[in-house]
């Protein structure tokens, strides 16, 4: 399971995305195509056409950090939403969790959150 604070967003880009980046490839798309600075700390989670590739890029204090997994049979199950919006969606790290472990969100319903009337910070 992926333990990451509050304060970290997950982009998953809607469109896919060349499984050949690398560095260099991937923080130019987030700054170009997701409109994104890559060195804010968040992570930026891209799948592949065929939805067997996943890369993950965030900065890590001093350097670029790349995660990658590659399934030697199957596909993820991708959120119905990535398809149907360009750029970018966030997302929560227990959804981004069971996606990598193969389970389909197609038919998973939200409960509400309590939220405060007034946040704290905007």
């Amino acid at each position: 399971m992926l333990t990451l604070p509050p304060s970290v967003k997950l982009y998953v880009a809607t469109q896919p995305v060349d499984a050949r980046k690398s560095f260099n490839g991937l923080s130019l798309y987030v700054q170009s195509v997701l409109q994104k600075s890559p060195l804010c700390g968040h992570l930026f989670v891209f799948f592949n056409r065929r939805a067997d590739h996943v890369q993950i890029l965030y900065w890590d204090r001093n350097g670029y950090a790349l995660w990658r997994k590659r399934l030697e049979r199957g596909r993820f199950a991708l959120l119905p939403r990535l398809r149907t919006v360009d750029g970018a969606v966030t997302v929560e790290a227990t959804e981004l969790a069971l996606i990598l472990d193969g389970i389909t969100l197609a038919g998973a319903h939200r409960r509400p959150r309590w939220e405060p009337l007034h946040p704290l910070c905007p």
